[in-house]
């Protein structure tokens, strides 16, 4: 895609209007970095994604004949990509000072080409598991229903259902449907503070949790009745412990222990995972002798500095991470890091350094490359001087990556562990 090829600038106005301006050019956002959109990091906007107007932030575009930079009158949009996408830049838009806190997603960067959107962005998973265009909003909800009728004194299984019906989570979907993955929240107590914890939000941040947190917790027969009723319907059953609507999983690992005990035998091709922030290094040996085989470990960085001023622990450090990752590589289990990549800060050399020698350390079998969630301003304060790249972009990272750590995968859901 060439200069001439490069997508319009699009913004909106009020009443949430698109419009497109054919002789200005699209900008992005790479860290601090406002530039043209590399060729190869843009796509079309994928079926199923969302466009958002960025309230109090103004359009920004080039005009190609001066080089200037316009600031239009109109709202910037940004594209929320699908999942299996990763965003290669973000919007650009200059903000106005009593501009509100973005929600938690992630702001890619869209323009206009050929009577189409097209987003900055790279496709790192082809898995279907949130796509649900093969299901009518009414068979989901039969299907929740259904599980509430069986299992009507299951809590876990109500607070699921309403997690399907009431906040349309692809995992509770999944559940209610029984293919895939099925998710088992259990902690309500975490042990960090993440600035982009979807499930709480304290009252000053500006920001709104956009789920509620468990409220409960689940009894060892509640969780077992979950699992088991998921693998009498999905061939390849992934059962993961650590979803958005809780804590922190490891507050609840004497209980998950007990529970994987129970099931492991009666499920011998599940894969058993922990979705986590690895902070209890003392368990994780106790969850693998118990059955679990794999874990999913979620980081926005490999320099502890950085990682502490995004996940704000309590009580632990980032060495414990680190130790949670090698007793997990001593008892076999899968690894995956939870990434949250973004873009002109995690692609930066000292960045990819770091990460590529905690991979190699610890042979990392798998990166997840999700979307940091957050509105980009607050991350790029977080950052500081992290963000004055240059970053690689998307593709050479992951080359760059997979070059130094050939046994390496990347995708963007918890891949079913086959041990055969």
């Amino acid at each position: 895609m060439s200069c001439s090829k490069t997508p319009h600038l699009v913004h909106a106005d009020s009443t949430g209007q698109i419009y497109d301006e054919p002789e200005l050019l699209m900008l992005v956002r790479r860290g601090n970095e406002l530039a043209l959109p590399r060729p190869e990091e843009m796509m079309p906007l994928p079926e199923s994604s969302d466009l958002f107007l960025l309230p109090d932030r103004k359009a920004l575009g080039l005009d190609p004949e001066t080089g200037r930079v316009e600031v239009m009158d109109g709202l910037a949009l940004a594209g929320f990509a699908s999942p299996g996408h990763t965003l290669c830049a973000t919007a650009a838009f200059a903000r106005e000072e009593a501009a509100p806190r973005l929600p938690l997603y992630a702001y890619g960067a869209v323009g206009y080409f050929r009577d189409r959107f097209w987003i900055s962005a790279m496709q790192v998973d082809k898995d279907q598991r949130q796509n649900f265009s093969g299901f009518d909003d009414k068979t989901i909800t039969r299907k929740a229903r259904e599980l509430l009728a069986r299992y009507p004194r299951n809590r876990l299984i109500s607070h699921l259902a309403g997690c399907a019906l009431n906040y349309c989570c692809p995992a509770a979907r999944n559940l209610a449907l029984g293919r895939f993955e099925a998710p088992l929240p259990t902690a309500r107590e975490c042990n960090a503070a993440c600035i982009g914890c979807i499930s709480y939000q304290p009252g000053d941040s500006g920001i709104q949790a956009t789920q509620a947190r468990i409220d409960f917790t689940p009894s060892p027969a509640e969780i077992k009745e979950v699992m088991l009723e998921h693998c009498r319907k999905e061939k390849r059953p992934i059962l993961s412990f650590g979803q958005g609507c809780e804590g922190e999983p490891l507050t609840r690992a004497r209980k998950i222990i007990q529970v994987v005990q129970q099931v492991r035998q009666a499920v011998p091709a599940a894969t058993i995972n922990m979705n986590t922030n690895a902070s209890l290094p003392e368990f994780i040996a106790p969850l693998a002798r118990a059955g679990m085989d794999s874990i999913r470990v979620s980081l926005n960085s490999a320099e502890p500095e950085f990682y502490s001023s995004y996940y704000r622990p309590r009580g632990y450090s980032f060495q414990d991470v680190v130790s949670s990752i090698s007793e997990a590589r001593k008892h076999s289990m899968f690894i995956s890091l939870n990434l949250l990549y973004f873009p002109g800060i995690s692609d930066t050399e000292s960045q990819l350094e770091l990460l590529t020698g905690l991979v190699q350390d610890h042979r990392i079998d798998f990166i997840q490359m999700r979307n940091m969630n957050l509105d980009p301003d607050i991350y790029l304060e977080l950052a500081g001087d992290r963000a004055m790249g240059p970053g690689m972009g998307l593709k050479n990272f992951l080359s760059r990556l997979k070059k130094e750590c050939p046994w390496i995968n990347f995708g963007y859901f918890n891949p079913y562990v086959d041990r055969d």
